[in-house]
């Protein structure tokens, strides 16, 4: 099931074509400026997602156009024996080659410029049915380059492509012919699920994010089930050999006053994980790496301080004698109740001070917040608050008193969802939007779970998710997507918990199907969880419109610059409601030097450009499927064209599919 180099027209929207000026013969395509590949999943280390591209402006981005689609055939609805299929990948491109990952951890090479097949591998995954409410995805492979190999063997595996798969395998693949290369691991494979007990099951510990490169060292985190139980897997992050697959060191979260040992194998057991992208600055010697909670997400009474680390940044030494230990910490959610661990990958910019450039790294958190931290020290650049924050935990549960805030830039989400401000389209769904809200706890961020009910906003989901944020760094103007749902949380006594029908209780992914409510065991606790939407009864939130935005903050003065609506309602209401609110929204956005912000992520199956200066929307171009992933942009030489390509494969509030698609300014005649 393929098509390359499929021309579509009909793509452009006739009012934005003369609002543009495009009326007229269209101007001669500039093959002047500078060319640039997407070496890395953020395009760079330092996970800036921007291009110095700028053939494509705001002057004639509305003659954009589709060029190529590709289609793997890697896609599933969901059924009873594997689980649906989510395409949230963003390629690479590396020596004339596209490189992606399907859901299935296929790994395909296509040729950047006109979609064509280059090559395929396939690692015959074994596990395609998961846990809870994630998706079969791939987020993205990683390149390296080995500067000391000769050039025997035709060079095979010079240039190598790593890829982390669901069987919790990292696999290494020559970039010419996609073969394994057998020198690394067992044939090109190393079993990462080995020593983490002989009790974790395939779905509850795979790698999702791509692995990253650096100093000869291929490193990965892996995501672990949540609300699972209590005793879950090591969250450890490991280096191996770039070359060999040998490991190099070991990052095993443990608080330092507590000891480093395990009785199921060398690391220990229900520590923070780390499925999220991480950043590194390779000068220095740093990787930054988010972190995710210690297990389960809404109970913390039985941690036992395991979540010293979690939802934070660290920053860890990659080489030398302290190669793999922290070199400092900074924690955005002390004793995480929320699910709030820090999915977005750091950016590492320098930041403009009256002092002069410091090297920074910014931190963008589920809860709306953006830290702008001294990358070599982790002290606040921009101040930073511990704030009281609500009381009252569960029984046997505690809570910390303050949480921190930035005073600047301000937090990017609404502060509170009371019952006044509840919403709905009207007075009789706002009537039960305010009842829904005024039977819980609802006092604001870090209102914590209760038997009772609590209003979580924002939800789980962010806020500022995996997706992260894009930096211009000649104007350190950090743009970034948020969705803004409110969800409750309710803790379920255990005895309550197991009279409940097992069919309502399921977590597997069968039977999450288009359900409002999810559950979590939290194995090894007091109680279960049930995580609900808080919507009408016509379907919508209740909070206010927009559910979605995409805001400009100014790094350096720390302020907003300007936020706007991110999507519309196409595909969630009939026709003719299909309003520009701002919707929930999965995926990320690029920000290039020709001063455009590109982003799809909507379930409304668009890609937009947003002129960065203003956050005008200054192009839209329909999608086959919603692209809940990153885009990228690339220009291989002089004389050829600039490409924007995205991957369209829906996510758990849309069709699943399965295309990659690219876009470009018309060749000149």
């Amino acid at each position: 099931m393929r098509r390359q180099g499929a021309i579509r027209g009909g793509l452009l929207f006739t009012t934005l074509l003369f609002a543009a000026g495009c009326d007229g013969p269209p101007p001669p395509l500039d093959t002047s400026g500078p060319t640039a590949d997407w070496p890395h999943y953020g395009q760079g280390l330092d996970g800036l997602r921007y291009s110095p591209l700028d053939q494509i402006r705001p002057d004639n981005v509305a003659r954009l156009e589709e060029v190529w689609r590709y289609e793997s055939g890697d896609v599933a609805l969901g059924d009873e024996t594997q689980t649906r299929t989510s395409l949230q990948v963003t390629p690479i491109v590396v020596g004339e080659r596209l490189i992606f990952c399907t859901p299935y951890n296929r790994v395909i090479a296509l040729a950047p410029e006109t979609g064509e097949e280059l090559w395929t591998f396939d690692p015959e995954l074994r596990l395609r049915r998961l846990h809870g409410a994630y998706p079969m995805i791939c987020r993205g492979v990683a390149h390296w380059q080995d500067a000391e190999a000769d050039d025997g063997n035709d060079g095979e595996c010079r240039e190598r492509i790593f890829t982390g798969t669901q069987d919790a395998e990292l696999i290494a693949l020559d970039a010419a012919t996609g073969r394994p290369c057998a020198g690394f691991g067992e044939a090109g494979r190393l079993a990462l699920r080995d020593d983490l007990g002989d009790d974790v099951p395939p779905w509850e510990y795979y790698v999702t994010s791509a692995p990253l490169v650096v100093d000869d060292l291929v490193i990965v985190g892996a995501l672990v089930a949540d609300n699972v139980r209590t005793d879950a897997p090591p969250g450890v992050v490991r280096a191996f050999d770039a070359r060999t697959g040998e490991l190099a060191w070991a990052w095993d979260p443990i608080p330092p006053d507590q000891p480093a040992t395990s009785t199921e194998g060398p690391y220990r057991r229900a520590t923070a994980n780390v499925w999220a992208p991480m950043a590194a600055d390779a000068e220095r010697g740093l990787l930054f790496v988010p972190t995710g909670n210690a297990p389960p997400d809404y109970f913390g009474g039985q941690r036992n301080g395991l979540d010293h680390y979690a939802s934070s940044v660290i920053a860890l030494h990659t080489r030398g004698e302290r190669a793999g230990e922290v070199a400092w910490h900074f924690q955005t959610v002390h004793h995480d109740l929320w699910d709030y661990d820090v999915g977005a990958q750091p950016s590492l910019v320098e930041l403009n001070t009256p002092e002069g450039p410091v090297p920074a790294v910014v931190v963008s958190t589920k809860t709306g917040h953006v830290f702008v931290l001294d990358r070599e020290s982790g002290e606040p650049l921009h101040p930073i608050e511990e704030r009281p924050v609500p009381q009252d935990p569960a029984p046997g549960d505690w809570l910390s008193p303050t949480q921190p805030f930035p005073v600047t830039p301000p937090t990017l989400f609404p502060p509170q969802l009371t019952p006044d401000d509840a919403w709905g389209l009207t007075f009789w769904d706002r009537g039960r939007c305010r009842r829904e809200i005024e039977s819980r706890r609802a006092e604001g961020l870090y209102t914590p779970p209760s038997l009772e009910g609590t209003v979580v906003f924002p939800a789980a989901t962010g806020g500022i998710n995996w997706g992260s944020g894009a930096v211009d760094p000649s104007r350190n103007l950090m743009v970034v997507n948020q969705s803004r749902v409110p969800t409750g949380v309710r803790l379920i006594p255990r005895d309550e918990y197991d009279a409940l029908p097992e069919e309502e209780t399921r977590t597997d992914a069968g039977g999450l199907a288009g359900a409002n409510r999810l559950y979590g065991e939290m194995g090894g606790t007091p109680y279960a969880v049930s995580v609900e939407l808080l919507s009408s009864p016509l379907g919508m939130p209740c909070s206010a419109p927009p559910w979605g935005t995409l805001t400009a903050v100014d790094l350096d003065a720390g302020e907003i610059r300007w936020e706007v609506p991110l999507g519309s309602t196409r595909g969630l209401a009939p026709w003719p409601f299909w309003l520009e609110w701002g919707v929930p929204n999965v995926g990320g956005p690029i920000v290039t030097a020709g001063g455009l912000a590109f982003i799809a992520a909507t379930p409304d199956r668009y890609i937009r450009a947003f002129d960065l200066a203003s956050g005008e929307t200054l192009w839209r171009a329909d999608l086959p499927y919603a692209a809940h992933a990153t885009p990228l942009t690339y220009r291989l030489g002089p004389e050829r064209r600039q490409f924007l390509v995205v991957a369209a494969g829906g996510h758990v509030f849309s069709d699943p599919g399965d295309a990659i698609v690219a876009f470009a300014l018309p060749e000149p005649e």
